[in-house]
């Protein structure tokens, strides 16, 4: 079929033609936002999953329908190699002077961008990586102390105030949420609970794999009443129709229910899985209906993509130690697994490996579902693991 009407987006935080099964979702976000512009009280949500879920199409989503209500938003993606104040420095800068234009400048939001100004200049001695111009001088006093928890409420403060000034609200949408330092991490949580006892107009969505609701529990031990926690899960077998059914149908053509239940027995219902399956299913078919055939030998075509891209990139971050633990996870199947079983096909103690697991929940490569367990983020990855490595490979076919 042509390539050029394929309607599937199989692309990092790409909005996918048919966003299925998350309406809930987006209509509690949405009513936590309005909330909290009201000068009500309300919770952000805290998307956390597996990578795959659509965790960032669902970040990118809230943030346009708020924008679309003439909500302020900052949207950041918080690094490994960057420290929260740069990531956040030069948001802010834009959101607060597009804020301070909107009423000839008025003087809550100069006061803010002036205390963005201090902040940057205070902390910069403190992380040399924050690299952000203002034209306006900062204002002694104003979120200056070069501590980063009593600045950055103040700056928050600041923000807060200044969006009330103009009936509005400023929401920072933070992807990648588990990079965050812990203690910077508690900065930012303790500038929320100061704003929100004040009920002003700030909010913080974020995502993450599911690691943040731990990490940011032990940041703050009242940070369960800041936040919604939202798991965000594979789909189910109607939604994940529904993902692949209305794209091509509103492209006048139609999949056959035996090729649409193939893609979604491969895939497993992950959203970011369906895109490639569908993707390449549309374009191995030769005319519409698509058909099993046409996913089974899309099948070859999707692994290979996602092995040199999906997977790879991940997979190639690692060192050769790191690539062992994830061997030998691999050999034992999807998991999750104990991690002294990961330790045993290794042939070493779990102290040992320990340094090596704790990399790897440091890379985002797993993470542990519950105490003594180890899991991978990635969907798939012990599929690909043993495609690419005969360790894992080899210890399958082993029997133990």
């Amino acid at each position: 079929m042509d390539p050029r009407k394929n309607p599937f987006a199989p692309g990092a935080g790409e909005q996918p033609p048919e966003l299925a099964g998350r309406d809930d979702l987006l209509e509690r976000a949405a009513i936590a936002l309005d909330r909290c512009r009201s000068g009500l009280a309300a919770r952000g949500p805290v998307l956390y999953g597996l990578r795959g879920v659509g965790k960032t199409v669902l970040l990118n989503r809230m943030r346009i329908d708020a924008q679309a209500r003439d909500i302020a938003c900052v949207r950041v993606e918080a690094v490994e190699s960057r420290s929260l104040p740069a990531v956040l420095a030069p948001a802010l800068r834009t959101a607060l002077i597009r804020l301070s234009r909107a009423e000839a400048a008025k003087s809550r939001s100069l006061a803010a961008v002036k205390a963005l100004a201090g902040f940057t200049r205070a902390l910069k001695f403190k992380f040399g990586d924050i690299e952000v111009g203002l034209d306006i001088p900062p204002e002694p006093g104003l979120a200056d102390s070069g501590s980063l928890e009593a600045d950055l409420t103040d700056l928050v403060l600041h923000i807060g105030r200044a969006a009330a000034e103009q009936d509005t609200a400023m929401a920072l949408f933070m992807d990648e949420l588990q990079y965050v330092p812990l203690e910077q991490l508690a900065a930012l949580l303790e500038a929320l609970h100061v704003v929100n006892q004040e009920r002003l107009p700030f909010m913080v969505a974020a995502a993450g794999l599911p690691q943040i609701v731990g990490g940011v529990g032990r940041a703050k031990s009242y940070a369960e009443r800041l936040f919604e926690f939202v798991e965000v899960d594979r789909l189910d077998a109607l939604a994940s129709a529904r993902a692949l059914v209305n794209p091509v149908r509103r492209q006048g053509a139609v999949f056959t229910d035996a090729a649409i239940e193939e893609i979604v027995e491969r895939t497993t219902g992950y959203p970011y899985f369906l895109q490639e399956w569908g993707k390449h299913s549309w374009d191995a078919a030769q005319c519409s209906p698509i058909r099993k055939c046409d996913v089974l030998e899309a099948t070859a075509m999707a692994e290979a993509e996602l092995d040199a891209g999906f997977f790879r990139v991940r997979f190639d971050r690692l060192t050769p130690t790191e690539q062992s633990y994830l061997s030998a996870m691999a050999s034992l199947g999807p998991g999750p697994h104990r991690s002294r079983d990961v330790a045993q096909q290794l042939g070493r103690k779990v102290t040992a490996v320990a340094p090596t697991r704790n990399r790897l929940i440091a890379k985002g490569m797993i993470y542990g579902p519950a105490h003594g367990d180890t899991a991978f983020t990635v969907p798939l990855f012990d599929e690909f693991m043993r495609r690419v490595s005969p360790l894992a490979a080899a210890s399958e076919a082993t029997p133990r």
